[in-house]
């Protein structure tokens, strides 16, 4: 995207994140929506949930700041911000109930995970996010390659390497990571991991766009039925064969794999118990990322 003055002018004055941001009320918005939303990877509450929450975090800050601090009740603000000129949380009302249900804005997420980016970083990793930029070229490289013959020659050549790796190994040659790089690979773990549960948000969002456009065109359609059938059925192809479909699939059917839950389970179990890894005491629910990971593409 680019950064011209124009761009940036607009999305100051239409963009939910950046409205976020400049307000006055923004350390309250932020911090709340972050401890019920984001921090326990909660996707959907009721009003009436939501709305005790916040009056006990108004009730806080007016012990701190006085009786006049945030004078509103706490459902008024709610609806402050799902309002379209502020646009930080969705109100929807599921199939069936007459409650009002609250979910967090994509734009929103991306303006409180901006904020968590802004304290300053005891240790900053840069090794191993070099390694991670060579794999994804060597995979593009690798898996873009048609000719069979070269296609064998680097699996041969991969080969090779394990072999001679083993017999190392066999030797008494046993390469292990320092706790310097222990520690960089499982921080960018966490980043990566945080990232993913926000993308789930904004690729919900996408499908949502996608899916009011075809009511839209259910709502206003003028021709026959069949026609109207295979009108919807060609759009839900279209979500589906999109790049952002595609990847949610791919991304689904790995992460359903009962034999990929275990191997993810396995693994975070003994990275955790690691000492290094320990000594950066990561939130309990690391250990279960993966389960947050089901639960938002359910969701999703």
């Amino acid at each position: 995207m680019s950064l011209d003055f124009a761009t940036l002018a607009a999305l100051r004055d239409h963009h939910p994140a950046w409205r976020l941001l400049a307000s006055p009320h923004a350390p309250l918005v932020a911090s709340f929506l972050h401890r019920v939303f984001v921090a326990p990877n909660v996707r959907v509450m009721s009003a009436a949930d939501l709305a005790e929450a916040l009056e006990d975090e108004l009730y806080a800050l007016r012990q701190q700041l006085g009786s006049g601090a945030f004078p509103h009740p706490a459902l008024t603000y709610l609806n402050e911000w799902a309002a379209p000129d502020k646009g930080w949380l969705r109100k929807f009302y599921r199939p069936g109930t007459d409650e009002p249900q609250f979910d967090l804005m994509p734009s929103t997420e991306k303006a409180i995970a901006w904020l968590g980016q802004l304290s300053e970083r005891v240790f900053v990793g840069t090794e191993s996010r070099l390694l991670t930029l060579f794999e994804l070229l060597k995979q593009m490289g690798e898996g873009s390659e048609s000719d069979p013959a070269k296609r064998i020659a680097e699996l041969e050549r991969r080969r090779a390497d394990l072999d001679d790796e083993m017999e190392r190994i066999r030797s008494g040659d046993i390469p292990l990571l320092d706790d310097t790089a222990i520690k960089e690979r499982f921080l960018q773990f966490l980043q990566l991991a945080r990232e993913l549960l926000t993308d789930f948000r904004e690729v919900e969002h996408n499908f949502r766009q996608l899916d009011r456009r075809v009511r839209e065109r259910i709502a206003l359609w003028e021709g026959g039925k069949g026609e109207l059938l295979e009108e919807i059925m060609g759009e839900r192809d279209a979500i589906s064969d999109s790049d952002q479909g595609r990847s949610f699939r791919a991304f689904w059917d790995l992460l359903m794999s009962s034999r990929r839950q275990e191997e993810l389970t396995e693994l975070l179990d003994r990275v955790l118990a690691l000492p290094p890894v320990a000594e950066l005491r990561p939130d309990a629910r690391t250990r279960r990322v993966h389960y947050d990971w089901l639960e938002a593409g359910e969701h999703t």
